[in-house]
């Protein structure tokens, strides 16, 4: 069983592009999980019309005020039952390989995390970069240093295992990426890692990104990587 967790935010333009991508590619014993993030826009009314008639099992939860995309996401994975789990974004767009190439990935490595590579485009779907981890200079992988530097590890381009979830969750309560926490964890308890070259997906670089490239001051960025580390140093104390 496969669980894709994804968690939206006034994303009525975008999040049946996608959600069409993803659901093409699951099996009736699959489930989409979905945290809605008090959505201001058509997003649920979208969604509840797209799924109605879906083989697929999509759970659609409504979060009574807006909680931020790492508590969304927290929220989704906690409800996660699939072996594997992906994470996704409302706005991109899965190639048709996406999920193919990961459970391979999954069965012969028996990973704990997989993380791909994207081609980056825009909101109207023409390329920016044909390579997200060159674009955004992520060099994988990565030890727990230079993740803490720049994290490269794109939850969009993320699967992880129900083992790794078990211990990941739930998230601290001041961490800056849930994405990196991931890394973290996997990475703390000595889990296999796999990193696929290959793009399989369109990831879409603009404005509105639920978990967009923000510019921050130097010292936003100082105290975000403190309270990281932090988290992580409280693994080795549990």
């Amino acid at each position: 069983m496969l669980s894709v967790c994804m968690a939206t935010y006034n994303g009525a333009q975008t999040v049946a592009r996608q959600l069409q991508s993803i659901l093409t590619q699951l099996s009736a014993q699959d489930e989409v999980v979905i945290v809605d993030d008090h959505s201001t826009d058509q997003t649920v009314a979208v969604i509840k019309g797209l799924v109605s008639n879906s083989a697929v099992q999509v759970r659609l939860l409504i979060n009574s005020q807006n909680q931020g995309p790492i508590k969304s996401f927290a929220r989704a994975l906690k409800q996660a039952q699939g072996e594997l789990v992906f994470l996704a974004d409302q706005d991109d767009v899965w190639f048709d390989d996406k999920v193919a190439q990961v459970v391979t990935t999954f069965q012969q490595q028996k990973a704990d995390l997989i993380v791909h590579d994207g081609v980056v485009v825009d909101q109207d779907e023409q390329q920016i970069a044909a390579s997200w981890n060159q674009y955004n200079h992520n060099q994988l992988p990565q030890t727990i240093g230079s993740n803490l530097l720049k994290n490269g590890y794109t939850g969009a381009m993320m699967a992880v295992s129900q083992r790794l979830l078990q211990r990941a969750l739930p998230f601290p309560e001041k961490i800056e990426m849930h994405d990196q926490w991931l890394f973290l964890v996997a990475r703390h308890e000595h889990m296999k890692m796999a990193v696929l070259p290959q793009p399989l997906m369109a990831y879409v670089r603009h404005g509105d990104n639920v978990t967009g490239m923000q510019r921050r001051r130097f010292t936003e960025m100082l105290q975000g990587r403190w309270r990281m580390w932090r988290a992580y140093r409280q693994l080795s104390r549990k």
